[in-house]
């Protein structure tokens, strides 16, 4: 069984993305999506326990969803996109699975971290 963390930088100011709410759902096998976890970053742009009602994850597809308005919203920027969300699968090696987001007002990225 695996976990997952994430943080969320803010690139376009050089510091994390606090209060940014967040989604973890597990696909399930009619193509249907169940949230698993819900969290907001603290200041320091990470959740802690995101997925306390399930501590280990199975091998599966999951998805993150980064609720990206509000964060800007709250810091009265334009911004492009809503909010993010990253797809990826857990295979059965049994690995601690990092998946940050490096946000701007108009683009983000991801990559699977250590």
């Amino acid at each position: 069984m695996s976990s997952i963390s994430t943080h969320i930088l803010d690139t376009a100011r050089g510091i994390p993305a606090a209060n940014v709410n967040i989604s973890l759902y597990r696909k399930k096998n009619n193509d249907q999506w169940d949230c698993i976890g819900k969290g907001k970053t603290d200041p320091d742009g990470r959740v802690k326990n995101l997925h306390e009602s399930q501590p280990t994850l199975s091998e599966g597809t999951y998805k993150m969803h980064f609720e990206t308005k509000g964060y800007f919203s709250e810091a009265d920027d334009n911004f492009f996109y809503p909010y993010a969300e990253v797809v990826f699968v857990i295979g059965k090696d049994k690995d601690h699975y990092h998946i940050p987001l490096l946000l701007s007002p108009f683009g983000y990225s991801t990559y699977r971290g250590s």
